[in-house]
């Protein structure tokens, strides 16, 4: 897992058509974290459209986009792949796979056309399957007695704080989703809201997601 405190990826497995000119672009699109399983996926998707008269590909993969490759599978040179990869750069995206099927309608599109295609069809899926902003949270504790209940659960609504869930045990667990950069300041908050008597603990580091609108 990354260790970046923010980034940006695609939601999930996906995928949109468009057509430009009676040619279908078929945009497929997975969130990846090796190389091997980005040519896994790109593999998979090869031997499905194996009819298809270009399989065009690109993906970036780390923190510092460290892996990043791009196939023009038989298209000329930087009118496919390439122009894929900068949308995916462009968008600030990381550890994303994408895989633009291309079934030829007949007529030819000229490179500048083909730019504008692979690209299209790269931007265009990316509306439709979605992409998340991924923050690097710590889940903490806070136990506290019944009666501070209805308080906490307020507040934290009221908050910019994603509540995970409550436990009731013999004190009640609330767990808070926290971005690592806030702790400090939300251990003072919770601290202040339940003057003192609540006992706050660290847990498991976890990445939340939250959709990119």
């Amino acid at each position: 897992m990354m260790a970046l405190s923010t980034y940006q990826t695609v939601k999930g497995a996906g995928e949109h058509e468009i057509i430009i000119q009676k040619s279908r672009f078929i945009a497929f699109f997975d969130r990846v974290e090796t190389e091997a399983a980005a040519q896994a996926f790109i593999e998979k998707l090869k031997k499905q459209h194996w009819n298809a008269t270009h399989n065009c590909s690109a993906y970036l993969i780390g923190e510092r986009d460290e892996i990043q490759k791009a196939n023009d599978d038989g298209e000329p040179s930087g009118t496919a792949g390439v122009p894929m990869l900068e949308v995916l750069k462009k968008r600030g995206l990381k550890d994303t796979v994408v895989v633009v099927t291309r079934y030829f309608g007949g007529i030819k599109l000229g490179a500048g056309g083909l730019i504008r295609a692979y690209g299209g069809a790269v931007s265009e899926g990316l509306k439709e399957v979605g992409t998340v902003k991924r923050s690097l949270t710590q889940i903490v504790h806070t136990e506290i007695d019944y009666h501070w209940l209805g308080k906490v659960e307020h507040a934290l609504r009221e908050s910019p704080y994603q509540m995970k869930g409550i436990d009731y045990l013999e004190q009640v667990d609330v767990q808070t989703y926290v971005e690592i950069d806030q702790l400090e300041e939300f251990v003072a908050w919770m601290t202040n809201i339940t003057n003192g008597q609540a006992a706050i603990k660290r847990g498991e580091e976890t990445y939340l997601e939250v959709d990119v609108k």
